[in-house]
């Protein structure tokens, strides 16, 4: 992608009739970071030089457009690998124990999160990030949007970052999330205890010929997982917290309460009311199975997972 960007900067600036010097003086950079751009050598153009050659190059947000492309070849090979699945994936299940999923987060709780790596290399590359992780985003609303499930550790809920206000708006854009129909959020709460996830977040992408591969994630780490024996013994682990995590009806109202400050753990009800309650939303629907909003999903249409 650093290639193919390179060489649409080289045609556009042939084609304006400028020099390498020359579109180096109108974006504010040497004529050598032209060359490397070009060449596709060195340190990867940043975002804002991306903006600043398509205005002088008038390319109608070309290069803005194949950045976030070019981007992704800084990161290591396997999470590119991710990225890839991630983006043709149909179906994503994700369990998170620290943080509100990329897919669901705001942009102000994006950039709190992405500004606690304590090797982000200053303001220009977080914006970076931050404009990557919205732009992922745009999947859930295209055509061939994928159906979303996420779990949520108690912790992601209870914990306020980027402040109250940050928080209180991330927690609203859950409780919007939740009335899609395609997406479903679960609430995993503290009184469950312990499970084979608590080490850090689990995603399983199901792609359109129905194989799966998964990923696992911590502070400083991920691994993806391929081999389909692997991936089916991680399906079980995924299968078991959200057995364990509250309906999603419950889930919701554990998000309300939270952002308006009054939840408590303790005013959780048992787990055999729960599958008492979960029962209840089963028959309430005529076998079909209830999602985030209480819709009912006839028994004829596709369920998440």
């Amino acid at each position: 992608m650093a290639a193919l960007f390179g060489a649409r900067v080289r045609k556009l600036r042939t084609a304006a009739g400028l020099t390498q010097a020359e579109l180096g003086d109108r974006t504010h950079v040497v004529s050598t970071r032209i060359t490397q751009i070009e060449r596709a050598s060195g340190a990867k153009p940043t975002l804002e030089l991306a903006r600043a050659l398509d205005a002088v190059l008038g390319a109608d947000d070309l290069l803005v457009d194949l950045w976030p492309y070019v981007y992704r070849e800084a990161f290591p090979d396997w999470s590119r690998k991710f990225m890839e699945y991630s983006a043709r994936a149909v179906v994503i299940r994700q369990y998170a124990a620290h943080v509100v999923p990329g897919l669901l987060q705001t942009e102000d709780y994006a950039r709190a999160v992405l500004s606690l790596d304590a090797l982000l290399d200053g303001e220009e590359q977080l914006e970076e990030r931050v404009t990557a992780r919205m732009g992922r985003q745009e999947r859930l609303s295209s055509p061939g949007r994928p159906e979303l499930c996420v779990i949520l550790d108690e912790a992601v809920l209870r914990r306020p970052i980027g402040g109250h206000a940050v928080m209180r708006k991330q927690l609203a854009r859950l409780l919007d999330a939740a009335t899609e129909r395609h997406i479903a959020v679960q609430a995993l709460p503290f009184d469950q205890g312990g499970h084979e996830a608590m080490g850090g977040s689990l995603t399983i992408l199901t792609l359109s010929d129905g194989s799966e591969v998964a990923y696992t994630e911590g502070s400083d780490y991920g691994q993806l997982i391929e081999e389909p024996a692997n991936v089916s013994r991680y399906k079980v682990i995924y299968d078991r917290l959200r057995a364990a995590a509250l309906p999603p009806v419950m889930s919701i109202d554990m998000i309300r309460s939270t952002m308006e400050g009054n939840y408590r753990g303790s005013n959780l009800p048992s787990r055999s009311e729960r599958r008492r309650l979960a029962q209840e939303q089963l028959q309430q629907s005529g076998g079909g199975r209830l999602r985030g909003g209480g819709r009912r999903v006839p028994r004829g249409r596709r369920p998440g997972p």
